[in-house]
């Protein structure tokens, strides 16, 4: 059962505090004259009620998501159609929903560790966000129905991840790699929208890049179980070497195209994207494990969640598309300026 906020005006029967009036401002003495302030208006929009459903959303991580279908169309080595779009479209929608139903399913914690946060704090009611989570599902999949029957049979998977992992498996040990999971089924996603008549063959040459992604996931998911209350410097730790071995990875990649004398314009963005991912996770990373505070920790979650869009930029370069590696890296300024904003975690 939910507990119930305070009220906004004094329950009937009983008696109101003389000092203030139902909304809570002064109030006038009787017979101290001059009019009566004018009640409050009730029947507009609440202010700050969209600013709630952005904090909600976590609109500044929607950045992340678009890479994930790009990166997978690369890898099966397809340019960006109409059903990469819808690809991205179910995307979208799919990780919304999960960013509703995470806030519903974690409703009575947040109440004890984020009062802040919308649900909790009963800018955002609990029916609705399910609501929008049922929603938000629904068009995720009618969008993968009209790019094909392959990629609606991955993004059925991926909805049902999504889902799992909210409602059952965030807290327990397979949290971590349920949300990874779910990543890397996304970036499948892309590959299968990009070749469905070849969905094999796409899903195939898409599963390495995907595993570098859930890698990444993995990582950063381990370490925001610790985000609101600190004190672990494993989890840090473990994330720091798994990024310095995916940047491994991806620049290892770019010089050793640059030693089979690619072009410049194959070679520069897969090295630049690489640099850039390891500039954005790595540091926070290291100073969470140094001093693994609260702050801190939340910091470097940030930083995580940001640098799945360097790290798609590299996967795409990686495959051979330096133009949508370019195009992704352009996203994360954007992300950034918009963290400041609206939290991503």
């Amino acid at each position: 059962m939910l507990s119930r906020g305070p009220a906004t005006a004094a329950d009937p029967g009983t008696a109101a505090d003389p000092g203030t009036a139902a909304d809570g401002s002064p109030a006038r003495a009787v017979g101290s004259g001059g009019p009566r302030p004018e009640a409050p208006r009730r029947d507009g929009p609440r202010p700050g009620r969209l600013a709630a459903w952005a904090e909600l959303l976590r609109v500044s991580a929607l950045f992340t998501v678009p890479g994930d279908a790009l990166a997978g169309a690369a890898a099966a080595g397809a340019r960006p159609s109409c059903r990469t779009l819808l690809a991205i479209g179910t995307s979208l929608c799919l990780y919304e929903a999960g960013m509703a139903l995470n806030d519903w399913s974690d409703r009575d914690e947040d109440a004890v560790d984020r009062p802040h946060r919308p649900i909790p704090s009963g800018r955002v009611s609990p029916t609705a966000a399910l609501a929008a989570a049922g929603a938000l599902t629904a068009a995720g999949l009618a969008l993968a129905a009209r790019a094909g029957r392959a990629p609606l049979t991955v993004a059925t998977t991926l909805a049902a991840a999504v889902w799992a992992y909210d409602l059952r498996l965030k807290h327990t040990a397979a949290g971590p790699a349920a949300m990874a999971t779910a990543r890397a089924l996304d970036l499948l996603l892309g590959a299968a929208a990009a070749r469905p008549r070849a969905t094999t063959p796409a899903l195939r040459a898409a599963l390495p890049h995907a595993g570098l992604l859930a890698a990444h996931t993995y990582a950063v998911t381990a370490v925001s179980r610790n985000e609101t209350q600190g004190g672990s410097t494993t989890a840090p730790l473990a994330a720091l070497a798994t990024c310095t071995a995916i940047t491994a990875a991806t620049t290892r990649h770019a010089l050793h195209s640059a030693a089979r004398s690619r072009p410049p314009a194959e070679r520069t963005p897969g090295a630049l994207t690489g640099l850039v991912y390891a500039h954005t996770a790595l540091t926070p990373l290291l100073h969470a494990a140094l001093n693994p505070s609260p702050p801190l920790t939340r910091r470097a979650v940030g930083a995580g969640i940001r640098a799945m869009i360097p790290l798609q930029a590299a996967l795409a370069a990686r495959a051979g598309a330096p133009g949508t590696g370019l195009a992704l890296l352009g996203l994360a300024p954007i992300a950034r300026r918009l963290a400041r904003k609206v939290s991503p975690t």
